[in-house]
């Protein structure tokens, strides 16, 4: 089911033409920007009217109001599954375990004395956190997104989510129970790029309240919504352009192939364009592991889906020669998940470079990281994981500095000030300094 490509009979190309050799989901956001952009002009003309149009058109569906009353967030967690209810709670009380202890404190860093430089880290004021609601309901994206920020110190949030015409225009019931357990008193029934839209502008609801703009917009969504974010980031502050998600498995011939298999399986199960990416030093591995997912795709529940993802370019078997051109694979590839499954797999983990996150050994599934490992499961994709972080805590926080000097400090760097503002041809610089000491 997963074509191969066998990088052993050679020394492993550069960086630069391994990566191309590697299956990749193909997602052009700048395709679609030029339809994304009527959108977003349409709702900064004509706010929450304009946003209402785009789900009647959309989601097949035109909410009475954009903001949830509350008691369709307190209806919902009074009918919540019990079971469902306690499985969030785990959820919740894991991710606050992990995020409380991202919380940064003040820097202060005396420099010389009487001069002195702090950081503090200030948390954006009001977030916009998206929860998609497409092929699946994910209220654990309602968590990871919500708890980071309550952690950080967030004053002002609110979930948007699509509206759902089998819900009255109300986003999904287990998304407003999941806000409800968090505290999250504001949600908006909005999706798509509409949603990241009316987030950056604001504007007035239907029955008169305020919609009040946000600083940030995160959460992950389709190629829509991304396009909405790069049209908007600078007006609003964004946390990635995520793409389909992706799995890498980095296994030899100590790993089990039902395990594999399940774990590809599981990330294929997202979308028709999700990455499945199997990295072996094992033949007989990797034999053993397309047999699994034929038998394991064939007894699942969305088995068409499943088969298109893993049958796709974005998908495939790189046979390596051994763990250490393993390594090297995987961080060109730059999973968003990558999971170890290798003998000795702690200290081959410690060697991974790029990975949005990695989990180690068999009985650490990415799919415990989607709900109550405690880990952020909103990570870089589309190799992103080579620059860029998950969600956490600090992306809601801001260093800025606070700069003290005394008179001494600053008449003691006085001259090096001058001396660098006349190199750069900015004599005005160097005279706000010396205009201090009655000079010129």
């Amino acid at each position: 089911m997963l074509r191969r490509t066998d990088l052993r009979p050679r020394p492993l190309p550069p960086t630069a033409a391994l990566r191309a050799l590697l299956p990749r989901a193909e997602v052009d956001v700048e395709a679609v920007v030029e339809r994304v952009r009527p959108i977003v002009e349409a709702v900064r003309e004509r706010g929450a009217e304009a946003a209402l149009d785009y789900s009647e058109r959309f989601d097949r569906v035109r909410p009475a109001a954009v903001r949830v009353p509350p008691e369709a967030l307190t209806g919902a967690l009074a009918t919540l599954d019990p079971a469902v209810r306690t499985a969030l709670e785990t959820s919740i009380e894991r991710a606050r375990t992990v995020h409380a202890d991202q919380r940064r404190t003040d820097i202060v860093t005396q420099v010389v004395p009487g001069g002195v430089v702090s950081e503090r880290f200030v948390p954006v004021r009001r977030v916009g956190l998206y929860a998609p609601g497409g092929l699946a309901v994910y209220p654990s994206s309602v968590i990871m997104n919500v708890v980071p920020a309550q952690q950080a110190g967030v004053e002002s949030l609110v979930v948007a989510s699509p509206p759902q015409a089998e819900h009255g225009g109300l986003p999904h019931p287990t998304i407003l129970a999941a806000a409800a357990l968090l505290g999250v008193e504001e949600v908006w029934a909005v999706g798509g790029a509409q949603a990241v839209a009316l987030l950056a502008y604001g504007g007035t609801d239907t029955d008169g309240q305020e919609l009040e703009p946000v600083d940030m917009v995160t959460g992950p969504g389709n190629a829509y919504l991304t396009a909405a974010k790069r049209l908007l980031r600078g007006l609003i502050g964004i946390d990635a352009e995520a793409g389909p998600t992706e799995i890498a498995v980095l296994a030899d011939e100590t790993a089990d192939p039902v395990h594999v298999a399940a774990d590809l399986v599981s990330q294929a199960e997202h979308d028709p364009s999700a990455a499945s990416v199997l990295v072996t030093t094992s033949d007989a591995l990797a034999d053993a592991v397309d047999a699994e997912l034929e038998r394991q795709v064939a007894a699942t529940k969305h088995t068409e889906r499943i088969r298109t993802a893993l049958t796709g370019p974005q998908s495939g078997t790189i046979l390596v020669a051994d763990v250490a051109a393993g390594l090297a694979v995987v961080d060109a590839y730059a999973a968003e998940h990558l999971e170890i499954q290798t003998a000795q797999a702690r200290e081959v983990a410690l060697q991974v470079r790029n990975a949005g996150a990695i989990f180690i050994g068999p009985w650490a599934p990415v799919s415990l990281g989607d709900y109550c490992a405690g880990s952020n499961h909103v990570l870089p994709t589309g190799g992103c994981a080579r620059h860029s972080a998950g969600l956490s805590v600090q992306t809601f926080l801001r260093g800025v500095h606070l700069v003290e000097y005394t008179e001494d400090a600053l008449r003691e760097v006085a001259d090096r000030v001058v001396t660098l503002a006349t190199a750069e041809d900015l004599p005005a610089h160097g005279q706000a300094v010396t205009a201090r000491f009655g000079t010129t």
